[in-house]
Order: structure tokens, then C-alpha cells, then sequence
């Protein structure tokens, strides 16, 4: 059993989460796992991809004056510092919105910020779009690792955190194979 204090002060027990950690693996499982999956793999698509083009960001004519260093520095730190704080901000929110409504906001915020980034036409707009884009993933681990932690059966937890987190790797393949693409002068 679980205790938790309401807001009204009084104490609440309840053994919902274990009810929940004796379910049997289900299709409904499987969904979880593939959306909060593919997140990740947008994720690791996006860095790498912006990571592996930052030297033909910095040749003149690229629409931006900026170096292959700011870009791998300064919008790098940007995008980590977007990242903690959309994580700090979107959790926060996550509790009293609720998750699946966070989870999209984030994920719309994520996807046009990256998009803009995209589109950007001077590097103080790409650095602050890199900023956007890390707010906006920020809250998308926010809400993936809880949901992970409130969604999955206890015996298959670790395993499924490992799966989830990891496909951010497939996405850094994905976006290493698209680079070559991008690249290719």
C-alpha cells in the first residue's frame, strides 16, 4: 500500500501501483513503449544531425555568421541548459496539467523549435531556437521517465527504461546516415 498526503491534509492510502505492477504485459504496453520511444529517436536524429553539419554552417555563404565552434559550443550549452530547465518548468506543470496533455505540448514545443531552427537567419535566432529546442526536449524526459516509472510493471521496468532511453541511439544513427546525405557536396 501506498501513503500519500492530500491536499486536504488528510492521508490517502491506496494500492493502485501495485495493482498496476501485477498487470500482464499488454498491446497497450507496446504502444507506451513506441511513442515514448520515438521521441527519443527524434532526439538523438536532431542533435547528431545539427551536431555532424556545423562545419557547413560556418561556410560563408551559409546564411549565418557564425564557427563551427559556437555552434558545437554555444549552442550546444544552450541547448543543455534549455534541456534542465524545460525539465525543471514542464515537470512542474506536468502535475497539475497532467502528463499526456505536457507530453504533446512539449513535443509541439520540441518539433517547431527545431524546425525553426532549421530556418533560422541570423546565429543569435539559432542560438536561441537551439534554446527552445532543448526547453522543449527537456520536458519530453520529464514526462518519459515518469511515465516509464508509472506505466510499466514492475518486472519489466529496467528492461523497458533501457529500451526507451536507448532508441536515442538509434535516432544518432538515423541522423549520422542522413548527415552523409546532407553532406554530400
Amino acid at each position: 500500500m501506498t501513503t500519500a498526503q492530500a491536499d486536504t491534509g488528510r492521508t490517502v492510502t491506496t494500492n493502485i501501483p501495485a495493482r498496476l505492477d501485477r498487470l500482464p504485459w499488454s498491446r497497450w504496453h507496446w504502444t507506451i513503449v513506441i511513442g515514448l520511444g520515438t521521441v527519443w529517436i527524434l532526439d538523438g536524429l536532431e542533435v547528431t544531425v545539427v551536431g555532424n553539419i556545423a562545419s557547413r554552417l560556418s561556410e560563408p555563404g551559409s546564411g549565418l555568421s557564425i564557427s563551427s565552434g559556437q555552434v558545437t559550443g554555444i549552442a550546444a550549452a544552450l541547448y543543455v541548459a534549455g534541456a534542465c530547465l524545460g525539465a525543471l518548468f514542464w515537470g512542474r506543470l506536468t502535475d497539475k496539467w497532467g502528463r499526456k496533455k505536457l507530453f504533446m505540448i512539449t513535443l509541439a514545443v520540441y518539433l517547431a523549435a527545431t524546425a525553426l531552427t532549421a530556418v533560422s537567419f541570423d546565429s543569435w535566432w539559432f542560438f536561441l531556437f537551439r534554446f527552445l529546442t532543448g526547453f522543449g526536449i527537456g520536458g519530453e524526459y520529464a514526462a518519459i521517465n515518469s511515465a516509464i516509472d508509472e506505466l510499466i510493471p514492475a518486472q519489466y521496468r529496467g528492461r523497458v527504461d533501457l529500451m526507451i532511453n536507448g532508441s536515442f541511439w538509434l535516432g544518432a544513427v538515423g541522423g549520422s546516415l542522413l548527415s552523409i546525405v546532407a553532406l554530400n557536396t
